[in-house]
């Protein structure tokens, strides 16, 4: 290596670093040690050749020969700063050195041009996850996935992809799960082995439950000591069976394309978890390998329900005069041949909870939500109705649909049909497929009442009702009413809902009516706190990957036990300038579960919560926060959080028992 080759790097100033004193300093990518002893300045390779420890935290000591030593912290191994090498017994190699010029009090250090870039396994695969369209990555950068974190950080830098670091790996799961539910496509989330790893495992199965596809990318110790409990070891094909369709550590002998694909189209297909582990000498290893790609690979035909399935239902059909249609979310990419469907029929469309928004309230077919979230409209259908045409959904028991009625129920998968109960008429099939069919048939009957008309009326007195509702007042907070009902007008048609769980999630399952195209994102079958505002930031995400979800505004909703859960990911949406509005419900205790325990004839035990003040701290984190304590000032503080251009909270203070 001659001068004339080297690249002069900056790596401070001579006032950084004492007389007798060591630190690690980076060189480009090149991590040194840099010595100052005796006047003299040195720098050397900062790993120690035994275990890689950091020779930048070591120490200078002096030998019985007054010659200094630079000091491995770890096992205290020793090196000559000047030539790197060890007194004798250690490591015949000893260290690489660098030259260092000081010119007017800046150090440089000379090390060779930047070689070109190496591709890598790593490489390999996440530009297979890119030509997949995996477009986000949610996660922490760590120890154990550092080959790999470089490898999406280049796919980053080559606009293939987007990263938002988080400050908990159960976020990131969160956040994928729900980027999968808007989508329909897989984000991915990626942490270190052990304790990052174990982390992920409550964010992934909310999408399994919910059936959204998710790729879930681990690091993990180097293949030489997985077993036999290295730190951080744990054995991650076990931790992870049960939550995963698809669960592979990369080896070096893998087919490493392949992998990464067989893990998109598991994702995709299955609409599921998939999950790869990383040895942590495996991400660098060398690969002339071509990345993966979907084509030819996945089938998007559609499920076509049988005739004869046509021909019973459109039989059952004709024969009722007051049908309705109970839709899932599984129906959501068909809202709008059912929504033709209804309006054929004219049917009232009632919803689960987790497909409130599919048909907006604003619609005239629009029922509102079945079930404990739900309207008195919807149940009043319900209990009338002589025809349940149940599309998309699973029958949950949170629902509340009608197991003694008539039922044709409608899916794409099999399983699910007659899962929890029989039913008249299962129709394999996929939703829009079924609605088109009928639709072509002579299903009409003369003699079918006029629901609609009748569903309008029942809007207007559960309207009028729920306006009697704010004059409750017992002195101790706002009706969750009166925030349900400014935001449901204030916010825009296109509007994407996160919503946790808790009195704050009945409040809106009950009382928000929905317009235009809004979504609703939620924590279904697992039911997991703290869903809201992770959920925010994935859909946020989406709508920077998604061109039909372009210039959507994304609004999450908590109680204060939900936003607690995960606060400092409210740093993350200001890192990343994340357009999310937070409304948050302070009562001062987890009220869902108050009111469970009153249910039950249970004392009210260690349900009350110790919180700061949520607007003060969001404004800390560097957010915009308001405070409401009276429902006057509900309707301007939710219009400036609205029209703040990043991170908002408001912190409204309510009644436990206003619900």
């Amino acid at each position: 290596m001659t001068e004339h080759t080297l690249d002069w790097i900056s790596v401070g100033h001579v006032d950084d670093l004492p007389e007798g004193r060591v630190k690690t300093v980076t060189a480009r990518t090149t991590s040194i040690c840099l010595v100052h002893f005796d006047g003299q300045w040195a720098a050397m390779n900062n790993h120690c050749p035994h275990q890689r420890g950091p020779l930048g935290e070591g120490s200078i000591e002096k030998g019985v020969d007054n010659k200094c030593w630079i000091r491995c912290p770890w096992h205290g191994w020793d090196f000559d700063p000047l030539t790197g090498k060890p007194p004798g017994g250690h490591e015949d190699s000893g260290q690489d050195t660098y030259p260092v010029d000081i010119r007017d009090g800046e150090i440089f250090v000379g090390i060779e041009a930047e070689p070109p870039h190496t591709r890598t396994v790593t490489d390999v695969m996440v530009d297979t996850l890119a030509n997949w369209g995996v477009q986000s990555v949610f996660g922490m950068v760590g120890h154990s996935n550092l080959g790999l974190s470089d490898a999406i950080r280049l796919a980053v830098g080559d606009g293939k992809m987007r990263y938002y670091g988080i400050r908990h790996e159960g976020a990131a799961a969160f956040a994928a799960s729900a980027y999968g539910k808007l989508t329909g496509t897989p984000a991915a989330c990626l942490t270190i082995a052990g304790p990052g790893a174990t982390n992920l495992l409550t964010g992934l199965w909310d999408a399994k439950v919910d059936r959204a596809p998710v790729l879930a990318l681990t690091g993990q110790v180097q293949t030489q000591v997985m077993g036999p409990g290295a730190f951080q070891d744990i054995d991650l094909l076990s931790a992870f069976a049960a939550v995963t369709s698809f669960s592979q550590p990369v080896l070096g002998s893998s087919n490493h394309a392949e992998l990464a694909s067989l893990a998109c189209k598991t994702a995709i297909v299955e609409q599921n978890v998939a999950h790869l582990i990383f040895p942590d000498d495996v991400q660098t290893n060398p690969s002339d390998q071509a990345a993966g790609q979907p084509e030819g690979r996945v089938t998007h035909a559609p499920v076509l329900p049988a005739q004869s399935e046509i021909d019973k239902a459109a039989a059952m059909i004709k024969g009722a005069k007051r049908p309705i249609i109970v839709v899932g979310h599984g129906a959501y990419p068909h809202r709008e041949d059912v929504a033709a469907l209804a309006e054929a029929l004219g049917a009232p469309v009632v919803t689960t909870f987790k497909a409130k928004g599919l048909i907006p309230d604003s619609h005239p077919n629009a029922g509102g939500v079945l079930g404990r979230s739900g309207t008195p409209i919807a149940s009043w259908f319900m209990n009338e109705t002589d025809l349940i045409i149940a599309l998309g959904t699973s029958f949950s028991n949170h629902t509340g649909i009608n197991a003694g009625k008539p039922t044709i129920q409608v899916d794409h998968e099999r399983m699910q049909l007659g899962k929890f109960h029989p039913v008249t008429l299962p129709v394999w099939g996929d939703v829009g497929a079924f609605c088109e069919a009928v639709s072509r048939t002579d299903c009409a009957n003369a003699e079918a009442q006029d629901q609609i008309t009748e569903l309008a009326g029942r809007w207007d007195i559960w309207r009028r009702e729920k306006q009697t509702r704010l004059q409750e007042n017992l002195g101790k907070g706002i009706h969750s009413f009166a925030i349900f009902e400014a935001l449901g007008r204030l916010v825009p048609d296109n509007t994407i809902f996160a919503v946790d769980v808790g009195n704050n999630t009945y409040s809106f399952g009950r009382y928000l009516e929905t317009k235009g195209t809004q979504r609703v994102l939620m924590s279904g079958y697992l039911g997991s706190i703290g869903f809201g505002l992770p959920a925010a930031m994935g859909a946020w995400a989406a709508t920077q990957d998604k061109a039909d979800l372009q210039g959507c505004k994304v609004v999450s909703i908590s109680g204060d036990g939900g936003f607690g859960q995960y606060p400092m990911e409210f740093t993350t949406a200001v890192k990343y300038g994340m357009d999310i509005t937070h409304i948050l419900l302070h009562n001062g205790e987890l009220g869902k579960i108050s009111k469970e325990q009153k249910s039950g004839e249970w004392p009210v035990w260690e349900t009350n919560l110790q919180n700061p003040g949520f607007a003060a701290f969001a404004r800390l984190c560097g957010g915009h926060g308001a405070k409401v304590t009276d429902p006057s000032e509900i309707e301007a503080a939710i219009k400036a959080a609205l029209d703040h251009n990043g991170p908002a909270l408001v912190e409204i203070m309510t009644d436990a028992d206003l619900v």
